[in-house]
């Protein structure tokens, strides 16, 4: 089975992700299949919708996906909502990693290591979008990048899996599916455009 795993809800380069994959592997088995391509693609669509109704059309809303697989679920979004409004949202970029932070009982701390937001987001209703949405860590340290390029008017937040498990006050405004995981677990998300398939897989640790 070829799975890339989304540890905690994060990805940080592709290399680690590579690495990371290759490590479940050995360890790792499926358990269930979440949601196929018909599932993802149905829960995009309901977003869109969503996003167009709660901010009452798309006048100063853009999209900031969160790397990877955020960046083209936001692309995947921006094009939904062109297609029922006629306005193609502009998508920006965050990249965030984990690091190990000695001093914080040895957890691991997302970290911004690089955006590409080429517009102004001061004045603007910003959506957040990444894959899985976990401890809520990763989310903190993008809302903080954000606010660091500007003042938006506010910040929302689109995830595709929510799988609980929260350590911050952090509640998604948008989900494609909220899933019921224990921490053991992981939750792996495959897109077309860089895993070359569409699914999300729920694994859990191999007995054997």
């Amino acid at each position: 089975m070829r799975c890339t795993v989304v540890q905690n809800g994060n990805v940080t380069t592709e290399k680690a992700a590579q690495a990371a994959k290759a490590n479940a592997a050995k360890t790792m088995r499926q358990k269930a299949v979440i949601m196929d391509r018909t599932a993802i693609r149905r829960a995009l669509i309901r977003i869109s919708h969503e996003i167009i109704e709660k901010n009452k059309g798309v006048e100063q809303v853009v999209l900031v996906g969160i790397r990877t697989r955020g960046i083209f679920l936001a692309e995947r979004l921006s094009q939904f909502i062109a297609q029922f409004e006629g306005v193609r949202l502009p998508v920006g970029e965050l990249d965030i990693t984990l690091y190990r932070d000695d001093l914080r009982a040895k957890k691991q701390q997302p970290e911004v290591v690089g955006t590409r937001i080429p517009f102004d987001v001061t004045g603007k209703k910003v959506i957040l979008v990444d894959d899985v949405l976990f401890t809520g860590r990763t989310i903190r340290a993008a809302m903080d990048a954000v606010m660091d390029l500007g003042r938006p008017q506010l910040i929302q937040l689109a995830v595709l899996i929510d799988r609980g498990h929260r350590e911050l006050p952090i509640r998604p405004d948008y989900v494609g599916k909220n899933v019921p995981t224990s921490r053991h677990e992981v939750v792996a998300v495959e897109l077309e455009e860089p895993d070359e398939q569409e699914r999300v897989l729920l694994l859990e640790p191999d007995a054997n």
